[in-house]
């Protein structure tokens, strides 16, 4: 069966641009205006990915970004408006697996479309059926995707953040620059003072109360990237 796409954009004559082209490249898709028109659909019928656009009546799609994230794991691309980056980087923050500002090209839509639901379901790389990556204590563990601190407590990680994560710990002890991170994690090259990567890592770092100031996990080489600095040991 086709997967099935939920467009959540108030403006009339996108969702139905949207619906015909996406339907036109074998996508099932349905299309609402607003919130609760998100929150009856997924009621409806399961849906394989939200595109969620930022500006809309009622709550706004950082807020329906934000509540959806804490109920589901349905990947999601947000629309921005043109050249605001605070509202791509606060999209991620709130748990959008990527982000598209307009006016776009739909073909770029629909490349971005199929690379998330590819990455959703192949989550960064899979290095041998790896079951748990062990490090400093902590424990990922990747079937039931949850990060576990060493005193036992379960940290809650977004999308973006489990990914991220898991290319560190795929590559530790190695410098990766921001080009070489966005493309692990979102399949896409940065764009020029693209700067989403340094608010993920520091939300990661956040996760595991890493503070950059002392002899971090998660370590900034200056003009050149991040170093994940501990040894991981995978467990298959």
């Amino acid at each position: 069966m086709s997967d099935h796409l939920l467009i959540v954009d108030d403006d009339a004559d996108l969702r139905e641009l949207l619906a015909d082209y996406l339907g036109r490249n074998d996508f099932r898709v349905s299309a609402v205006a607003d919130g609760r028109g998100l929150w009856a659909a997924l009621e409806r019928e399961p849906v394989d990915l939200v595109i969620l656009d930022l500006m809309l009546p009622g709550d706004d799609g950082l807020v329906l970004c934000r509540n959806l994230r804490a109920r589901s794991r349905i990947p999601i691309i947000m629309l921005t408006a043109r050249g605001d980056e605070t509202d791509r980087i606060v999209g991620l923050e709130m748990g959008a697996d990527d982000y598209l500002p307009k006016p776009f090209n739909p073909r770029e839509l629909l490349a971005r479309i199929k690379g998330v639901l590819r990455r959703s379901r192949n989550p960064v790389g899979e290095p041998g059926e790896v079951k748990c990556f062990h490090f400093a204590g902590w424990t990922l563990d990747v079937a039931a995707r949850q990060l576990v601190a060493p005193d036992g407590v379960l940290i809650p990680l977004g999308a973006s953040e489990y990914r991220l994560l898991r290319v560190f710990l795929e590559h530790p002890q190695r410098v990766l620059n921001r080009d070489q991170l966005l493309d692990f994690t979102q399949g896409r090259e940065a764009a020029p003072f693209d700067r989403s990567i340094d608010v993920q890592v520091s939300r990661l770092r956040r996760r595991l109360s890493d503070d950059p100031r002392e002899a971090a996990m998660i370590k900034t080489v200056r003009n050149e990237g991040y170093l994940l600095t501990v040894q991981v040991r995978p467990e298959y």
